[in-house]
């Protein structure tokens, strides 16, 4: 373990799913909530439960994950998505990983009916494809990371909406990083649909932002 780390868990109207996911994390984890104008009460919950909660009023899932990043005041930082989707309890394995290498990330393996359309699928392994042609060793565009605080920062990512998982990957993958992806898993979401996967239309506007990326 490297010290406490900070968990960064961009957030909107997720209410019914956090109290589950800040419950359910391991010893050693401190959970940062970055609020993305939230109008169900994810914040004031979130204070409830001991998390950290930084405010980001520009929408985008960069955005969020860019704030809680400089918000973070731990050596090494993990990301997760707040929708119950997936377990805390992989991310002490996952940082252990990190020892031999620059970036830790999920590989969703999907349990239970309705976890992962087919329509998301479908979009992030092709997208994942493309990076494996770039020599980026991935399947996945995983919600899931442990990286190291300042290194992430000083890659410079730059989008700041559902591309800045991608741009991390490609700019990591640009200077050298050494990759290891590892299989997670990726349950139904608690409470409503995502808002990426849970439509076509969803799907369509992350791609739309990968899509970017890669140009």
């Amino acid at each position: 373990m490297h010290g406490m780390i900070d968990l960064i868990l961009p957030c909107l109207d997720e209410v019914q799913a956090l109290p589950g996911v800040i419950r359910a994390l391991p010893p050693g984890f401190r959970p940062l909530v970055v609020d993305n104008g939230s109008t169900d009460g994810t914040p004031q919950v979130a204070a409830e439960l001991g998390a950290l909660v930084l405010h980001e009023p520009r929408r985008g899932y960069g955005a969020a994950v860019h704030t809680g990043l400089v918000g973070a005041t731990t050596e090494v930082v993990a990301f997760m998505d707040a929708d119950g989707s997936l377990d805390p309890g992989e991310l002490p394995g996952m940082v252990g990983l990190l020892s031999d290498v620059d970036l830790v990330a999920g590989r969703r393996v999907p349990e239970g009916r309705g976890a992962w359309p087919w329509h998301a699928r479908a979009g992030n392994a092709a997208i994942a494809g493309l990076l494996r042609r770039r020599g980026i060793p991935v399947h996945d565009i995983a919600p899931l990371r442990v990286v190291r605080r300042q290194a992430l920062l000083d890659l410079g990512i730059t989008d700041r909406a559902f591309g800045y998982p991608l741009e991390l990957l490609v700019r990591a993958g640009a200077v050298g990083w050494r990759i290891r992806e590892v299989d997670v898993t990726y349950r139904p979401r608690t409470g409503g649909k995502s808002k990426v996967s849970g439509s076509v239309r969803g799907t369509l506007r992350a791609a739309h932002d990968m899509a970017s990326v890669l140009r």
